[in-house]
């Protein structure tokens, strides 16, 4: 029954840390390649409020507040001028994420620094003891989803951020400020990142490359799922499913490379990945 929670657990996890990837892509069709360091920030700031005595829990508003500022000052001085040039902001996002991973080692040095979990222990499911605080991602993903979701399909502003994808020009003659909307989707995207960093640090360690080695990951999953949340979060769960498996059964090195490889064979079926055609 292990391997099921271990299925459920990763899924959550990769879903909680691309999901903030898949808000600035999904509506700014630009891949923000500074997202991993963004994940060391809430990484570092889980670090801070540790070593404060703030327990975890009341921190997870406090790293997404970090992150969002962090997004805002990105989008409006790095980000805004090269909308047209997708390209260009690219290579852009990905220069400034060195950049703050640079800032992360001159504030912090290199070494590795450990949080506990603000839940410690196990508990026993099913027969099965389990780190309780991997289970309780698992309804954290769900209620990330879920709002993410309200957000975009039951608020004014998701009304308006979908005008802005289908057709940014004719959105703009109807009196919606793209500008602003692209504004307040980078900083909810690079918030979410922190958040995910914040999240993911009592089941790793601290570092200032922590957040790169989920980037390849993360850039995979977003580019099979299109523009869904729910779909976002079917791919995890099925791609996790094969990983673990992987991992487990065969070996942990070929269970790394799992989700690049299905992203690769499901993008060569369908170039648009699960995105409606």
């Amino acid at each position: 029954m292990s391997i099921c929670f271990d299925i459920l657990t990763t899924a959550a996890l990769l879903f909680i840390v691309t999901s903030g990837l898949m808000m600035i892509f999904g509506v700014m069709q630009i891949v923000n390649f500074s997202h991993g360091a963004i994940i060391s920030v809430g990484g570092y700031v889980s670090f801070v409020l540790a070593q404060l005595g703030i327990p975890g829990w009341y921190g997870w508003i406090f790293a997404f507040l970090v992150g969002a500022l962090v997004g805002a000052l990105m989008e409006r001085l790095v980000v805004r001028p090269l909308y047209k040039r997708p390209l260009d902001a690219i290579l852009a996002t990905w220069g400034l994420g060195i950049v703050m991973i640079q800032i992360i080692t001159i504030c912090f040095g290199r070494g590795i620094q450990f949080v506990d979990a603000p839940l410690q222990g196990t508990w026993h499911l099913l027969g099965t003891d389990y780190s309780s605080y991997r289970l309780v991602m698992i309804p954290v993903a769900f209620v990330i989803c879920a709002l993410l979701v309200a957000l975009l399909n039951g608020t004014r502003f998701g009304v308006r951020t979908r005008a802005v994808i289908m057709n940014e020009a004719l959105a703009e003659s109807l009196g919606i400020n793209a500008g602003l909307i692209r504004f307040i989707t980078f900083s909810i995207g690079a918030g979410l990142g922190t958040l995910a960093g914040m999240l993911i640090t009592p089941l790793s360690s601290v570092d200032p490359y922590m957040g790169v080695t989920w980037l390849t990951s993360a850039f995979m999953l977003v580019m099979v799922s299109g523009h869904s949340f729910l779909s976002l979060l079917f791919t995890c769960l099925v791609f996790s499913t094969f990983q673990v498996l992987v991992s487990t059964y065969v070996n942990p090195v070929l269970g790394g490379m799992t989700i690049a490889v299905l992203a690769a064979a499901t993008l060569r079926i369908r170039p648009r990945g699960f995105s409606r055609d």
